[in-house]
């Protein structure tokens, strides 16, 4: 069983995550027992050992400071465009884009519909990074990932899921320039 880190607060759900440096972070309920907690991280094994590769693999690719800048620059020239381009074609807008150094996620849409993109996207396929943009914009019209969300996005793209699958893998931080 992989070693793991509680953290207890006013929640009513457990949940697990496989954190950054590849530690595992257990959220449980304050008053959750200790013996529920371990029953839960044992149940999830499974779980553990399928996606702890994946990201051991992404902790170890990491870019040279070189390389990131010239993600940086190449998110600034091409998402601008790819939003605006999309953004027509889905009838939404939105209110500005921000290139970030994000870790966890590929992209956000806030409440006030900026959309936020992390550099290290541009490591990734043209797919998966056209996947992102259309995901975020999704987000304009639906503050959720419900099944109207989700078929907003196949309307755009309909072969949404595998484009998403090629975000799981790790970036290819050596080819993008």
């Amino acid at each position: 069983m992989y070693p793991y880190q509680v953290v207890r607060s006013r929640r009513k759900t457990v949940s697990l995550e496989i954190r950054p440096d590849c530690s595992v972070l257990v959220r449980a309920p304050l008053r959750m027992p200790e013996a529920d907690i371990r029953t839960f991280v044992l149940r999830h094994q499974g779980w553990l050992e399928q996606h702890m590769p994946q990201m051991e693999a992404r902790r170890q690719a990491e870019p040279t400071p070189e390389q990131a800048e010239a993600l940086i620059r190449r998110a600034k020239e091409i998402l601008p465009g790819k939003v605006a381009c999309y953004a027509r074609i889905m009838g939404v807008s939105p209110a500005g884009i921000t290139v970030t150094g994000a870790r966890t996620r590929f992209g956000s849409c806030s409440p006030k519909n900026r959309l936020c993109f992390s550099w290290r996207l541009m490591a990734y396929p043209e797919a998966a990074i056209d996947y992102v943009v259309v995901h975020e914009l999704a987000h304009i019209r639906y503050k959720n990932h419900s099944p109207a969300f989700h078929g907003f996005v196949a309307t755009v793209l309909p072969d949404h899921l595998e484009r998403r699958q090629l975000l799981k893998q790790p970036p290819d931080f050596s080819t993008k320039e």
